[in-house]
């Protein structure tokens, strides 16, 4: 069973975390499931960027983003080469380390529509 290893966020996850993930899930949904409440503003329907992560090992293994993603990652807070909506990417069948940025761009928490 693959590992997501999640470094320390200072407000989802201080002490980070080691998570026994389950191939075919997503990372926000393996995240949520585990306690890690990272925001997900479209309720995971790959139209915000609030579920940003940045792969920092095994991004490789994750199917390739589709058009709607990278046009997405585009407007993320903090965007690197590895980054990807955790909505949009499954855990296969190896370890994942992952970072959540310290901020998301969420328009409706900060009182815009």
């Amino acid at each position: 069973m693959p590992q997501l290893i999640v470094l320390p966020h200072e407000e989802l996850c201080p002490e980070g975390a080691a998570i026994d993930a389950v191939p075919g899930k997503t990372i926000c949904d393996t995240l949520l499931e585990n306690g890690i409440e990272i925001e997900h503003a479209c309720e995971k329907s790959c139209a915000c960027t609030t579920c940003h992560v940045i792969v920092r090992e095994g991004y490789e293994s994750l199917i390739p983003p589709e058009e709607q993603e990278e046009d997405l990652l585009d407007k993320a807070w903090g965007l690197e080469p590895t980054s990807r909506l955790s909505c949009q990417a499954i855990i296969m069948n190896q370890d994942l380390v992952i970072e959540i940025p310290k901020y998301s761009i969420n328009m409706v928490k900060e009182g815009r529509s």
